[in-house]
């Protein structure tokens, strides 16, 4: 049995009532949800491996297929006129803060990967990505020790979600600028986005901004209105 259907049985059946979309649960039971929340997530810590990489195999590219999802009401497009040029911020638990332009991030070491992407509700699609780590951000900008999260934060209506540094760190964790030979379109999470196999997709920022280097971790969008926080694949 492979390590993503082992989670599937053996712990997913605590997460899933957790998952109830845009649901906290019934007030009573939220003791037990909890305590459910914190072994699942337990379970899933103790199979995370940074050696276990995501092999996504010949399977065809999505291509335009694969879905955009965004917060806003309509797709969100950075609006130079009104914003002056987009930058990537790194900052929080950092011994030297960037901020970087588009031009600046493409030009750090590139890593080009055809990796699964796995949504909560259910389908999993192939694709490639080209970007950067996030470890090399981290390395480029001096992580301070006592970090131990990393919240990714978006100009999608404020969208946000909050990461464990040992996922964030994975070598298939990127900050992504390209998808499939071609830069980003807005409908995929332009100028850059979050993206990893190891997480699920509710978890890949679009839309950032800022990433944030901190002690604790803060939430995210989904995960404050009942979904999983941990979320990994």
């Amino acid at each position: 049995m492979d390590r993503r259907a082992f989670i599937h049985l053996g712990g997913a059946s605590l997460a899933a009532l957790l998952a109830a979309c845009n649901s906290q649960g019934p007030g009573a039971a939220k003791k037990l949800l909890r305590l459910a929340e914190r072994g699942n997530e337990k379970l899933e810590r103790d199979l995370f491996r940074h050696t276990s990489m995501d092999r996504a195999g010949r399977g065809r590219l999505a291509g335009r297929g694969l879905p955009s999802y965004y917060i806003s009401d309509q797709v969100p497009v950075w609006d130079t006129a009104a914003r002056g040029t987009w930058t990537l911020e790194v900052t929080g638990l950092v011994r030297r803060p960037l901020r970087l332009t588009l031009p600046e991030l493409v030009n750090l070491p590139r890593v080009a990967q055809r990796v699964d992407h796995f949504c909560v509700e259910g389908w999993t699609a192939v694709t490639e990505w080209t970007g950067v780590r996030v470890s090399q951000l981290a390395r480029l900008a001096g992580l301070a020790p006592e970090a131990r999260y990393v919240d990714f934060q978006s100009f999608d209506s404020d969208y946000h979600e909050s990461w464990d540094l040992e996922s964030a760190f994975h070598p298939q964790t990127l900050i992504a600028y390209g998808r499939e030979g071609r830069m980003l379109d807005p409908a995929w999470g332009a100028p850059a986005r979050l993206h990893s196999p190891v997480k699920l997709g509710y978890k890949s920022v679009k839309y950032l901004t800022r990433i944030a280097f901190l002690p604790e971790r803060n939430g995210g969008y989904w995960s404050d209105q009942g979904y999983e926080w941990y979320a990994g694949v």
